[in-house]
C-alpha cells in the first residue's frame, strides 16, 4: 500500500493536467499572422492614352509637262489617202491617250474617199484593246483633201489623270481613281472619281473631266 503522501502528489499532478488541456486553445502555427479584410483601391485619375493620327508623306508634284508620246509607223507623203487618214486618227488616239500604244483604225469604205467629192464614214478606233466610235468627214478634190475626224469618246491612260490630280492638289499622299489602266471616257459626260488622301491623312473626293484633246480639267467634288 502506497504511502498517502504519494497519493496526494499524483491527484494533484491529474489536476494540473486536467486544468491545462481544458484551459488551451489552438494556437496559429508559427509563422502565419491574421488575414487582413480586402480593401478596394480607388479608382485611377490617369487619362486613358489614344493612338496618333499619323502624318503621311506628299507625293511629288510634276514639274514638267505631261510628254507627249512618240508614235511611229508614219507613211510617206505620197502614200494612199486612206493609209495616211487612218494613220493621223490613230497618232491622235495615242496623244490623247498620254502614251504610245497599238491602235487600229477600221472605217468602212474610206478606199473610196480619193474620189472627188463629200465623203462621210462611221470609224472604230481600239487604243490598247479598247473600242470607241467617230465620224470621219472627207471633202476630195482633184489635187487635195481635207478631212476631220470627231468622238464623243476618247481614251486616256489612268497614270496622266493621277498626274493631272497631282498637279491641283499639292498635299496629295495617295490617289485612287476609279477606272483601269485605260479607259474610254465621254468627254461631254460623267467625270472620273478620285479619292486623294492628303498628308493629314483625310480622303477628299475630287473630278477629273478629260476633255476631247486629252486635257484634264480636276476640280473638288
Amino acid at each position: 500500500m502506497k504511502p498517502i503522501r504519494d497519493l496526494a502528489v499524483f491527484g494533484l499532478v491529474a489536476v494540473a493536467l486536467l486544468a491545462l488541456v481544458s484551459c488551451s486553445d489552438t494556437k496559429p502555427e508559427a509563422g502565419t499572422s491574421p488575414t487582413a479584410p480586402a480593401t478596394s483601391a480607388p479608382p485611377s485619375s490617369a487619362p486613358i492614352p489614344t493612338a496618333s493620327t499619323p502624318t503621311l508623306t506628299a507625293l511629288p508634284t510634276p514639274s514638267k509637262p505631261w510628254p507627249t508620246p512618240k508614235v511611229t509607223g508614219e507613211p510617206e507623203s505620197d502614200a494612199p489617202l486612206a493609209e495616211r487618214i487612218t494613220f493621223a486618227i490613230a497618232k491622235q488616239a495615242q496623244v490623247t491617250a498620254g502614251k504610245a500604244a497599238a491602235t487600229t483604225v477600221k472605217c468602212p469604205g474610206i478606199d473610196t474617199v480619193e474620189t472627188a467629192g463629200k465623203h462621210e464614214l462611221t470609224c472604230t478606233v481600239t487604243y490598247a484593246g479598247k473600242p470607241y466610235t467617230g465620224t470621219l468627214t472627207v471633202d476630195a478634190r482633184q489635187y487635195s483633201a481635207s478631212y476631220k475626224f470627231t468622238s464623243q469618246s476618247v481614251a486616256i491612260v489612268r497614270a496622266k489623270v493621277v498626274d493631272a490630280v497631282l498637279r491641283t492638289v499639292t498635299d496629295a499622299a495617295k490617289v485612287t481613281c476609279t477606272m483601269d489602266d485605260v479607259a474610254v471616257v465621254k468627254h461631254s459626260g460623267e467625270p472620273i472619281a478620285c479619292d486623294v488622301t492628303t498628308t493629314a491623312n483625310a480622303v477628299q473626293p475630287y473630278k477629273a473631266q478629260v476633255s476631247g484633246d486629252g486635257q484634264v480639267l480636276v476640280a473638288k467634288a
